[in-house]
C-alpha cells in the first residue's frame, strides 16, 4: 500500500463524517468563490480599448441633477474630444416589477450613439431604420434572445421616472463585445411627451482621441463648467461604472468582511473533523510508531488527510459556484457578462488547502509526538 493510498483510505474511514465535512467545506467555498468571483467583476475587470477611451459628464452633486444641453456643443470644442452623445436614463417598466424583466433604457441621439460606442455593431440597414423613425428603438442582441424580440417587434414601457409611456418599434439589434442588457431610443420621445425635460440631458458620453487624453479631457471638461450653475464631474466610464456600485455602500469592506467569516467557518469545521478524528485513533498512532514510522511521516498523513478532505470540498464548490454564475449571467441584471474564471477557482482551491493544512496541523503535531507506551495504553 502506498501512502497516498493510505491517505485517501484513512480520509474516508468514517464516510458518513467525511461527506458531511465535504459538503460543508464545499458550500463554504461556493460561497468564497461566488464573493471573489464578485469582487474581481466589479474592481479588477480591465476596460476594454474603446471604453478606455470614454468618458462620462454628469452633474457634480448626483445624477438626479440634469445638465443643459448646450453643453454638449461646449464639450465637443475641448481639445482632444473626438465626440459626444447625449443619454438620459428612462427607468422604465417592462411587463411587470419583476427582477427577470429588468432592463436598462436610455433616451439618446440615433446619430451619435454608435460615434461614440463604435463597438456596438449594428448592420447598416437597421441603423438608417432606427435614425429615421422616432419611435424606434436598438436593442441588446442578449435582450433580443431573452424576450424572444425580433425586427419590427412593438415594445411598451411604462414611465416610472417620467409621466412618459413608450410605444418603441424595435428598429435593430446591436451586438456588443459584452452585454448591456441595453435599449437604446430617440430622447426626442421623452421630451415630446414630457416638455419640461426638452433643453436638459442626464449625462454625456465622451470618447476622446487616445486613451492617454483621457485624463486631460476629463480636467478640461470640470474646468469649463467650474463656475456654472451646474458644473460638471467627468470620469472614465470605468470609473463611472463603479461608482454606481458605490451608491449601495461600502462593498469592499463587506465583501471582505464576509470572506474571513467564510474562511473562518471552514477553518472551524476542518479543524473540528480532524481533531475527532486524530483523537480517536490514537492507539493506531503507537501501532504505527512501534512498525517504524517517523514523527514527521505521521504529520504528514494526518495533514494529508484534511488537505484531501478540504481539496475536494473546495474543487465540489468552486465548480459549482461556476455553473451557478453561469446560470445567473444568463438572465441578465447586475450579474450580466461575470464570470468564475480559472484563476479565481484556482484561488478557492488554494484556499482551501491552506485551511485544511492550518486546521489539521496543530492536533496532528500533538498525535505524532504521542509515546508508543501512552498510545497502546489510551482508551477512547
Amino acid at each position: 500500500m502506498t501512502l497516498t493510498r493510505f491517505v485517501s483510505k484513512n480520509a474516508f474511514r468514517n464516510k458518513r463524517r467525511s461527506i458531511l465535512t465535504i459538503l460543508s467545506i464545499g458550500g463554504s467555498l461556493l460561497l468564497l468563490t461566488f464573493l471573489i468571483t464578485i469582487w474581481r467583476s466589479f474592481y479588477d475587470s480591465k476596460p476594454s480599448e474603446e471604453s478606455a477611451q470614454r468618458l462620462i459628464v454628469r452633474h457634480k452633486v448626483s445624477l438626479v441633477f440634469n445638465l443643459p444641453s448646450y453643453y454638449r456643443q461646449k464639450i465637443h470644442a475641448l481639445p482632444h474630444v473626438k465626440e459626444v452623445v447625449n443619454q438620459q436614463w428612462f427607468g422604465g417598466q417592462y411587463m411587470d416589477d419583476k427582477p427577470e424583466h429588468y432592463f436598462a433604457q436610455f433616451g439618446t441621439d440615433p446619430q451619435e450613439l454608435l460615434k461614440v460606442y463604435p463597438e456596438f455593431k449594428l448592420p447598416a440597414d437597421q441603423l438608417e431604420a432606427w435614425q429615421h423613425d422616432r419611435a424606434g428603438a436598438i436593442v441588446d442582441v442578449g435582450l433580443a434572445n431573452k424576450f424572444h424580440w425580433k425586427v419590427g417587434d412593438r415594445l411598451n414601457i411604462t414611465g416610472k421616472i417620467f409621466p412618459v409611456n413608450l410605444e418603441l418599434t424595435i428598429r435593430g439589434i446591436f451586438t456588443p463585445p459584452d452585454p448591456t442588457q441595453s435599449i437604446y431610443f430617440n430622447k426626442d420621445y421623452i421630451n415630446e411627451g414630457f416638455p419640461r425635460l426638452k433643453g436638459w440631458e442626464g449625462f454625456f458620453g465622451v470618447l476622446a482621441d487616445s486613451p492617454d487624453a483621457v485624463p486631460r479631457v476629463a480636467e478640461a471638461v470640470d474646468e469649463e463648467f467650474r463656475n456654472a450653475d451646474r458644473p460638471t464631474k467627468t470620469e472614465s466610464e470605468h470609473a463611472f461604472q463603479l461608482g454606481f456600485i458605490g451608491m449601495l455602500g461600502n462593498i469592499k469592506a463587506f465583501i471582505m468582511s464576509i470572506c474571513l467569516a467564510v474562511v473562518f467557518t471552514i477553518l472551524l469545521v476542518s479543524a473540528n473533523t480532524m481533531a475527532m478524528s486524530i483523537r480517536e485513533r490514537t492507539r493506531e498512532v503507537a501501532v504505527l510508531k512501534t512498525l517504524g514510522f517517523t514523527r514527521n511521516s505521521i504529520l504528514g498523513l494526518f495533514v494529508g488527510e484534511a488537505v484531501s478532505l478540504a481539496l475536494v470540498g473546495g474543487l465540489i464548490g468552486s465548480l459549482l459556484c461556476y455553473f451557478v454564475v453561469k446560470a445567473m449571467a444568463s438572465q441578465g441584471g447586475m450579474f450580466t457578462g461575470m464570470e468564475v474564471t480559472p484563476i479565481t477557482i484556482a484561488a478557492a482551491l488554494v484556499i482551501a488547502v491552506v485551511v485544511g493544512f492550518a486546521s489539521s496541523f496543530v492536533p496532528s503535531y500533538h498525535a505524532a509526538k504521542v509515546n508508543i507506551v501512552d498510545g497502546l495504553r489510551h482508551i477512547g
